[in-house]
């Protein structure tokens, strides 16, 4: 882990200055998707070609709030697997292939099995949702995802009385992915949520944004999305799925237990060592617009019940 231990006032770093750890950019692989996505065609890395677009439903979330442009969302990314600039993302990410893709699903379940996009896009319609991503470092976007509920994998899945938590393993291969051939995390990526949180409706499986294919940068072919977290749960990627009894030993936990804890939840009543989290900066609103009260749970209330009784700053 890369750590920068010369401490300054966190409203004075420039978004081009904090150090990564979260998803963003765009694919030059375009993908036909929703009913099946095939494998797609290369582009230069200068060709603003739009990606393979996608049907969704409209849905309420987050109609009243100002996206971060397109560009934004798919340059200003943190994926270690293909570096730790923002900008590695999208240079490296070019050749990597994300179809085809299945995702193996086994642990704590009736019987194991395999997934393909194409049948993960027929488990239930998907939809257009608008949330705040807020990432540990103190930054945020609002990125129109497009996706299905985590539910109706797990329903799919049917996990066993054992299955207490899920993990999430992103997909590793050094050969595409430059930055997984440094140590800089222990791969592959592993990431995780307790049950009940995992079936809170909120939580979904991204397979795009802004009605068009994901991004290879942002996670192709299907990530993770729990808006009431910080960025760094949204496993990329995804290429196992398993259900378990006890809680998975996440990456960052693994990384650095002091500064990341297996919740995670947007709390700005605790601070990160590095950063605080009581205020944001929100990306592509400019270097003096100032930055932004940050909301517990990031603004997503109703998740509250989930952790009734915990202490906050001990389970962070």
């Amino acid at each position: 882990m890369l750590l920068d231990n010369n401490r300054r006032n966190p409203s004075d770093i420039k978004p081009s200055e904090i150090t990564p750890i979260e998803v963003f950019k765009q694919r030059r692989i375009l993908l036909k998707a929703a009913g099946a996505m095939t494998t797609g065609l290369l582009l230069p890395l200068h060709a603003k070609a739009a990606a393979a677009t996608l049907a969704a439903q409209k849905t309420a979330y987050g109609q009243e709030e100002k996206l971060t442009s397109y560009e934004d969302v798919t340059s200003y990314n943190n994926y270690y697997e293909f570096g730790t600039g923002k900008e590695d993302p999208a240079r490296e990410a070019v050749l990597f292939k994300p179809s085809p893709w299945t995702i193996k699903i086994e642990g704590a379940i009736k019987q194991p099995k395999t997934l393909s996009i194409e049948q993960l896009l027929k488990l239930a319609p998907l939809e257009e949702r608008i949330y705040r991503m807020r990432c540990v470092e103190g930054w945020s976007m609002v990125i129109p995802w497009v996706g299905l509920p985590l539910k109706a994998l797990i329903d799919w899945a049917q996990p066993t009385g054992n299955a207490k938590y899920i993990e999430f393993v992103s997909y590793n291969d050094p050969r595409q992915m430059p930055g997984a051939r440094v140590p800089v995390l222990d791969w592959p990526y592993i990431e995780g949520l307790r049950m009940d949180e995992a079936l809170q409706p909120l939580a979904i499986l991204a397979v795009g944004l802004y009605g068009k294919v994901l991004p290879n940068q942002n996670g192709a072919p299907v990530r993770l999305i729990v808006p009431w977290k910080y960025g760094f749960k949204g496993a990329k990627a995804i290429s196992t799925i398993r259900f378990v009894e006890k809680m998975p030993t996440t990456t960052w936990v693994k990384a650095g237990p002091r500064e990341y804890g297996f919740y995670a939840n947007v709390n700005p009543q605790v601070d990160h060592p590095r950063w605080t989290q009581s205020s944001e900066k929100r990306i592509g609103a400019g270097l003096f617009a100032g930055r932004i009260k940050t909301r517990m749970f990031n603004g997503y209330d109703e998740v509250g019940q989930l952790y009734a009784g915990m202490d906050l700053k001990k389970n962070f």
